[in-house]
């Protein structure tokens, strides 16, 4: 909730940048990851079943991540749908100053 006297689509605004900042370094580590694990698969040569249980691995953990990411693809629309009704309610007479 808003504190008394400042506007909630302030709120809103501050929560949706909350979350693009965490989703910026969510994508960051995970391509850091990525990056590392392509290195480690292509050091590692085509030996064995190694590779392909790594590759499989890797496969998994971006199916993981692909979920997570719509998870917070929602959030934002949530987080972008109150923005706008925020600021359509102030912009028809409701902030009141």
């Amino acid at each position: 909730m808003a504190s008394s006297g400042e506007r909630p689509d302030l709120d809103a605004l501050r929560e949706l940048e909350e979350v693009l900042r965490h989703l910026e370094h969510e994508l960051a580590s995970w391509r850091r990851r990525a990056l590392s694990a392509e290195t480690r698969l292509a050091e590692a040569g085509g030996d064995g079943d190694g590779p392909h249980d790594r590759t499989r691995a890797l496969e998994d953990e971006n199916h993981a991540m692909s979920e997570r990411l719509l998870a917070a693809k929602g959030r934002l629309g949530d987080l972008l749908d109150r923005l706008r009704f925020l600021e359509q309610q102030q912009d028809n007479g409701g902030g009141g100053g």
